[in-house]
């Protein structure tokens, strides 16, 4: 049963389609020297100098994903001076490397497994929700992104929609902190809402 919270941001499973998630991934640059953690389950953007950033946005009407929001952080790799070329499970901020690339789950029909921080019950299902942007951590590397179940309204523009729960033997249906599966809602990913960056 899902009866603690342990967030640990958006991990990819499927797609809406049925077809299994086979670990297709975009690499997209980092800037050097970028100055904030991005940890595996973290939404990311392409900022306007073409880089990857992390969105720290929570994607409520109130507060929504920017236009170039692409998709959830997975990894990355770069040269470091001292081992040599370095995969990662998240990128450490302020990492100097010129040759930075993000590994990112960019398919705008990909499903992800989250938790929320409260119960979801039945009824909740295909409704959006927005997330709670906390910060990961540096000793595993995990995101620590959850939904937020206070933002739960049929609005389009909110950031995810819940498709489906995760039953299984450590989570049900209106657990105290539910696993639910989501995907991007189009107004919130870069591909399907249209609009670039400027």
């Amino acid at each position: 049963m899902a009866t603690t919270s342990s967030p640990y941001g958006l991990r990819p499973i499927n797609l809406i389609g049925g077809l299994p998630y086979a670990g297709s991934t975009r690499a997209l640059k980092i800037a050097s020297g970028y100055a904030a953690n991005i940890f595996n389950g973290d939404i990311v953007q392409i900022a306007t100098n073409g880089t990857i950033t992390k969105v720290t946005n929570v994607g409520t009407n109130a507060d929504p994903f920017p236009a170039g929001t692409i998709g959830v952080f997975v990894g990355c790799q770069y040269t470091d001076a001292t081992y040599g070329l370095t995969d990662r499970q998240y990128w450490p901020t302020g990492t100097v490397a010129s040759d930075a690339v993000a590994f990112v789950v960019d398919d705008p029909n990909a499903l992800f497994m989250v938790q929320a921080d409260a119960a979801v019950a039945q009824t909740l299902l295909h409704t959006n929700l927005g997330v709670n942007q906390t910060a990961g951590s540096t000793a595993t590397g995990n995101s620590a992104i959850s939904l937020d179940v206070a933002t739960s309204a049929t609005t389009a523009t909110i950031a995810f929609k819940v498709v489906d729960f995760v039953n299984s033997g450590t989570s049900t249906v209106g657990d105290a902190y539910t696993d639910c599966i989501v995907k991007f809602n189009p107004s919130s990913h870069a591909y399907t809402a249209g609009l670039g960056v400027a």
